[in-house]
C-alpha cells in the first residue's frame, strides 16, 4: 500500500536520499541537508497555512506502508518568481524576405522572458527506480493535481512544469555548452548547483538580453532545443495527460521544455468529483486516485471505489490508508482519461 501524503521534517533522511538519486539537472531538488532541512519546515508552515502565496511550498512524499520506507517525492511551488528572478526563454520564429531574389528565410530566435512569474510550478518529482512500476507513477505525479483542485485558491490561475533537458551519454548538455558556458564561465552542474540553493542573481547579472539566434548555435545545441531527458519523459508524458502541453518556453540552462496549463483546465479540476465516503466492499471496480480533503493531513491512494449518488464505498485498509471515517468526503478522479471513477 503506497500513500502520497504531506512531507513532514522528520523525512529528511529519506528525501535526501532521493534527492541523491536524482542526479545532476534535478534544480529544485539538490541533495544538500541544510537546504532540504529548511524546505520541509516551509512545507509544514505551507501546509499549515502560514505562509503567503508567494512562499508557500508544498512538498509530497510517496510512501510504502508495508515497508515503512519514503520511495518517492513531488512538490508544488505556488508561485515563482515574485521575491526572486523567475527566467525562461521563449522561442520565436521570424520571416525575412526579399522580393528581389525570391528568398525566404525563416529564422527561429530566443528570447529571454519573465513571463512565468507568478505561476504555480509542479516541480521536484523523483521516484526511486525500485517503485516504478505499476501505478506508482501515476500515484505520484497525479497525486498532488488533486491538492491543486481541491484549493485552487491557494495557486495561481497558470501552473507549469520545467521538464529536464536532453543530455548525452556522458551527462553533458549541449544546450548548456553552446549557451550557458559562454556566458556564464562555469559547469552546467556549478549553475544548476547554485539555482538549486537559491542563488539566482548570478543569472540577473549574467545572462544575455538580447535575442539569441538559434542557427548560430551548432547543430547539437539547437537539436536539444524543446527536448526532454530520456529519465523526464514518462513524467512528459503523465502530465501531458493530464492536460500541461508545450507551448514554446524552455529552461534557460538545459534548454528543455515547460509544460504549462490552466489551473481550471487541469484533468483533475475538470473531472474530479466529490463523494462522502463509506466503508463497504467496492465489489471489483476499477482503480482510481482517491484522496483526503484536509490540507494538514492530505492523502492520495490509488484504490478500487465504487461511486454512487454522492457516496463512495471503500475497504477498511484503504480507509485506514487515508486515515479517513465514514462521513467524510473524499476527492475521486479516474486514473486515466475517459474512464469514470
Amino acid at each position: 500500500m503506497l500513500v502520497l501524503r504531506n512531507a513532514v521534517p522528520s523525512d529528511l533522511d529519506a528525501v535526501l536520499d532521493l534527492a541523491r538519486g536524482a542526479g545532476p539537472g534535478m534544480t529544485t531538488l539538490k541533495a544538500d541537508r541544510g537546504a532540504l532541512a529548511e524546505r520541509l519546515a516551509l512545507a509544514a508552515a505551507s501546509f499549515a497555512g502560514e505562509l503567503a502565496q508567494d512562499q508557500a511550498d508544498y512538498l509530497f512524499v510517496l510512501e510504502d506502508r508495508e515497508r515503512g520506507r519514503v520511495c518517492g517525492v513531488s512538490a508544488i511551488k505556488a508561485a515563482v518568481g515574485l521575491r526572486e528572478p523567475f527566467y525562461n526563454y521563449r522561442i520565436s520564429t521570424s520571416v525575412h524576405a526579399s522580393p528581389g531574389t525570391g528568398l525566404v528565410n525563416r529564422v527561429q530566435s530566443l528570447h529571454l522572458t519573465h513571463d512565468l512569474s507568478g505561476a504555480s510550478e509542479l516541480c521536484s518529482l523523483y521516484l526511486h527506480p525500485d517503485y516504478r512500476s505499476g501505478w506508482n507513477g501515476k500515484l505520484l505525479s497525479k497525486g498532488r493535481l488533486l491538492f491543486l483542485a481541491q484549493f485552487p485558491a491557494l495557486f495561481a490561475p497558470t501552473v507549469f512544469a520545467e521538464m529536464r533537458g536532453w543530455q548525452d551519454a556522458q551527462g553533458r548538455s549541449p544546450f548548456w555548452e553552446a549557451v550557458g558556458r559562454p556566458f556564464f564561465k562555469m559547469d552546467f552542474q556549478e549553475a544548476d548547483d547554485r539555482c538549486g540553493k537559491g542563488d539566482r542573481l548570478f543569472i540577473e547579472h549574467l545572462v544575455p538580453r538580447l535575442p539569441l539566434y538559434t542557427h548560430l548555435l551548432g547543430e547539437a545545441a539547437c537539436a536539444a532545443i524543446g527536448q526532454t531527458h530520456a529519465d523526464t519523459t514518462p513524467a512528459r508524458r503523465l502530465l501531458e495527460q493530464e492536460g500541461l502541453h508545450f507551448e514554446g518556453y524552455i529552461d534557460i540552462f538545459d534548454g528543455g521544455p515547460v509544460l504549462q496549463a490552466k489551473l481550471s483546465g487541469l484533468r483533475a479540476a475538470r473531472d474530479s468529483r466529490l463523494a462522502l465516503l463509506r466503508a463497504g466492499d467496492p465489489h471489483g471496480a476499477a482503480p482510481a486516485l482517491v484522496a483526503g480533503t484536509r490540507r494538514h493531513d492530505f492523502r492520495v491512494i490509488v484504490a478500487p471505489c465504487a461511486a454512487d449518488e454522492g457516496m463512495v464505498a471503500l475497504a477498511p485498509p484503504m480507509l485506514a490508508a487515508l486515515g479517513a471515517e465514514a462521513g467524510e468526503q473524499l476527492r475521486l478522479l479516474p486514473l486515466a482519461p475517459g474512464r469514470p471513477a
